[in-house]
C-alpha cells in the first residue's frame, strides 16, 4: 500500500466519479464495472495510465504507484479465475479459505452441519407453506361471504 494519504477534498473529489465505490485517506475502492472495463481496456493494448484518465480519474491525484499495483492486482486476479475475479468479495466473504487438506472427521462435521441447516430450511419452508395455504383458505372463505 503506498504510503501517501488523501486529503479529505481530495477523497471527495475522487468520490464524485462514477467508477469509484468508496475512499479513504488510504485506500480507493473502485466499481467493479470499471475493473471489467480495465481489462478489456488492457487486453487491446491501453496503458493502464490512459485508461485511467479516460475514465476521468486524474493519475497524478491517485498516483501511479496505485495506479500500477490496482492494475497488477487486477491482471492477476484475471488471469487466475476470470471475470469473476474482479469482484469486490470483502462482503460476501467470511475470511480466508482454508489451504490445508481437511480431516475425514472435519469434512464429515462439516456435513452434518450442512445436512442441519438445510433440514431447518426445508422446515421453515414446510411451515411458510402451510401459513400460506391457511391465509389462501381464509381469503377464499372471506371472499364467499
Amino acid at each position: 500500500m503506498t504510503k501517501i494519504y488523501l486529503t479529505k477534498r481530495q477523497q471527495e473529489q475522487l468520490k464524485c466519479n462514477p467508477n469509484v465505490q468508496a475512499v479513504s485517506e488510504k485506500a480507493i475502492t473502485y466499481t467493479d464495472e470499471f475493473k471489467r472495463h480495465f481489462i478489456a481496456e488492457n487486453e487491446k493494448g491501453k496503458l493502464p495510465r490512459a485508461i485511467f484518465e479516460e475514465a476521468g480519474l486524474d493519475v497524478e491525484l491517485i498516483g501511479l504507484e496505485r495506479v500500477s499495483s490496482s492494475a497488477k492486482r487486477w491482471r492477476a486476479a484475471y488471469r487466475k479465475v476470470g471475470i469473476d475475479g474482479l469482484q469486490d468479495t470483502r462482503k460476501t466473504n467470511s475470511g480466508r479459505p482454508l489451504e490445508r487438506e481437511l480431516s475425514l472427521e472435519e469434512k464429515y462435521a462439516r456435513l452434518e452441519a450442512k445436512t442441519r441447516l438445510l433440514e431447518a430450511e426445508n422446515e421453515l419452508l414446510k411451515k411458510l407453506d402451510l401459513l400460506e395455504r391457511k391465509m389462501m383458505k381464509k381469503k377464499s372463505q372471506l371472499k364467499r361471504k
